[in-house]
């Protein structure tokens, strides 16, 4: 199933809008042109901004069964080159102004700002028949290990996304997300389906320019992980004047009861329909949505299954949990469940590894009528002196009272970062409200985070 082979039954329908439009018919002359010059079937490296060049580079890939591995176009050089060694790539899809590659490779094909540099290594991939995509996964900073996707996986995935957000030609995202990013690629993949018109900049939320765009192009819809919702309700989105946006929705990461309601509550009062959904990279992009008629009804939840997918829930000992409000691991069964990971070179020709069935490491549980609430991470689960807490739960609490914090810890140490001075507040709280003695706060600059908005706790100070 690569339903990229079929974009050119659009036709005269303008695929991309970036700096000019660009109709499906030229787009896929220019991305075929693109993947011809790779010849076989083999692994590229798309070093990717949110630019025509890399669209068009990653649609010609898939047409044509070349494996891309999307990557950040800032990525160091450094970690490229040990990426290049590992994985020994024929190609890499990169701005023709970078320096590194020009030294070292050879230009074999151009196309507006990219070239097509051939690796000197000559190495013959054995590749899974089945094997479409490598993406990082989303925590990823210096990791080798990638997510393998097939075919299936990205188009079933895509055609679900397209069915419950009612996505159709008439549609016209623009971009607020990396398109190595899964969320950002799913927003391209169900759209790209549909026929729509994706309008392609890579301007900030924060800057006029985007707002202007997205006013000049008639955007319809834009995606967001939790802070670009952080940085829109600075900017006092309820005040913009966009009439031609009629869908927003927000995965990454959950987004606050308090801004969760309150963007739902500006979005019902402009006529948008705000959706929120959750996903991970190794389901491709989404496993679930919350309706938008339920926003305030459940206020916090993940919502239903995709259209396709299935979640249950497990207790420590592998039962199926089948009691409301009882938490458990969160299992998710579904088409687009990766083929498993890969490290090297050498676990290309893996076959699939997970038959449809994703442990996601979530702590969940499902209220009477079936809807989904994530209440933590595996992970982040710590022993506090006999109490099993959660981390996750224990931020919760803290931004439900205003508090702008982050949680870490090991068993018998929390450690609380905040960005202001309220840790007396924050004491009181946990006191009354946990029954917890002994954590320490530390106010900090900023919480580390990585491109795509979510936390790097990894990154997070020694408390001292």
């Amino acid at each position: 199933m690569n339903s990229f082979k079929t974009l050119d039954e659009f036709g005269n329908r303008t695929a991309v809008y970036a700096e000019r439009e660009y109709s499906y018919s030229e787009m896929v002359e220019i991305a075929d042109a693109i993947r011809g010059n790779v010849g076989e079937r083999t692994l590229v490296f798309c070093l990717c901004s949110n630019n025509k060049e890399s669209l068009f580079g990653y649609v010609g890939f898939i047409r044509g069964s070349v494996v891309p591995v999307l990557l950040d176009a800032s990525m160091h050089i450094d970690r490229l080159r040990r990426l290049i060694n590992l994985y020994k790539p024929t190609y890499i899809w990169a701005g023709t102004e970078n320096q590194d590659l020009l030294k070292e490779m050879d230009s074999s094909f151009v196309y507006g700002d990219y070239t097509l540099f051939r690796c000197p290594t000559g190495f013959q991939h054995h590749l899974d028949e089945h094997l479409a995509l490598l993406l990082t996964t989303s925590g990823s900073t210096g990791s080798a290990k990638f997510v393998r996707l097939s075919y299936d996986n990205i188009f079933k995935n895509a055609d679900s996304i397209r069915k419950y957000l009612d996505i159709n030609s008439d549609d016209k995202p623009i971009t607020t997300l990396p398109m190595n990013y899964s969320y950002g690629l799913s927003i391209i993949n169900s759209h790209f389906i549909s026929g729509s018109t994706i309008i392609v900049t890579g301007a900030s939320i924060m800057k006029k320019e985007f707002w202007d765009l997205c006013r000049e192009q008639r955007a319809t819809t834009f995606g967001g992980v939790p802070f670009v919702y952080e940085m829109l309700d600075r900017l006092n989105f309820e005040e913009f004047n966009l009439p031609s946006l009629k869908k927003l929705t927000q995965a990454g990461g959950k987004l606050s009861s308090v801004l969760s309601y309150k963007f739902a509550e500006v979005c019902s009062k402009k006529g948008i329909q705000f959706f929120t959904m959750y996903g991970q990279t190794e389901a491709t992009a989404r496993m679930t949505y919350l309706p938008y008629e339920k926003n305030f009804d459940k206020v916090g939840s993940i919502g239903i299954a995709i259209p396709g997918g299935e979640l249950f829930l497990q207790d420590d000992n592998g039962n199926k949990i089948t009691t409301p409000n009882v938490t458990g691991e969160l299992i998710y069964k579904g088409a687009n469940v990766f083929l498993g990971y890969a490290e090297s070179l050498f676990d290309l020709s893996k076959k699939d590894e997970n038959n449809g069935i994703l442990h996601t490491g979530d702590l969940a549980y499902f209220d009477q009528d079936g809807y989904f609430f994530i209440s933590g991470r595996i992970k982040r689960m710590i022993k506090f002196y006999g109490n099993r807490i959660s981390l996750d739960e224990v931020e919760g609490l803290l931004n439900e009272y205003g508090h702008d914090c982050i949680c870490a810890g090991t068993d018998d140490q929390m450690y609380i970062y905040t960005l202001k001075d309220d840790g007396v507040q924050i004491k009181k709280i946990i006191k009354e409200k946990l029954n917890l003695k002994g954590i320490k706060i530390m106010k900090i600059e900023e919480f580390p985070r990585n491109h795509f908005g979510k936390i790097l706790y990894s990154d997070l100070p020694n408390y001292e």
